[in-house]
């Protein structure tokens, strides 16, 4: 299964995380942007480049995406989107969405963006640490780790 990246605002050392696990597990990832991208050579790295617009990379992320897939992406309403078509969303501080959780960041988006909207100033989400970092980490090789399970068929 291949993994699809929200590329514009992936921090660069979590996609440097995936370029190492693309090597090691020889898994297909492609980072998804609407601007040129800098990725080493390998055979397991790809980008796409999308043309600049309101979801544009969301939306090709969507388009492609397939059950079971990984999709790493800060976006709820993207991550939303992919689970609805079966694909598992990551956010780059090693969250897997769930359907429970996923509800609830949207209820919070939408909540967030009614206070913004009113003048209220929110800020935006603390820097990534290294304990994000190592979540994100540890849930890629989870993640990578039930893809090489053998699915076993029922008679």
């Amino acid at each position: 299964m291949p993994i699809w990246v929200d590329a514009d605002a992936c921090p660069k050392v979590i996609k440097e995380v995936l370029y190492r696990a693309a090597e090691r597990e020889q898994t297909l990832v492609t980072l998804v942007a609407n601007q040129s991208l800098s990725v080493p050579s390998s055979r397991f790295l790809r980008t796409l480049r999308v043309p600049a617009g309101f979801d544009v990379a969301d939306n090709e992320i969507v388009q492609r995406a397939e059950a079971g897939d990984l999709v790493i992406t800060a976006d709820i309403p993207l991550a939303a989107e992919v689970m609805a078509k079966g694909a598992i969303a990551l956010n780059p501080r090693g969250e897997r969405y769930s359907e429970a959780t996923i509800r609830e960041r949207l209820t919070m988006r939408d909540f967030m963006d009614t206070l913004r909207a009113s003048g209220v100033q929110t800020g935006g989400p603390p820097a990534l640490n290294q304990r994000d970092r190592q979540q994100f980490a540890n849930q890629l090789d989870k993640w990578l780790q039930e893809q090489k399970r053998p699915t076993v068929k029922l008679k």
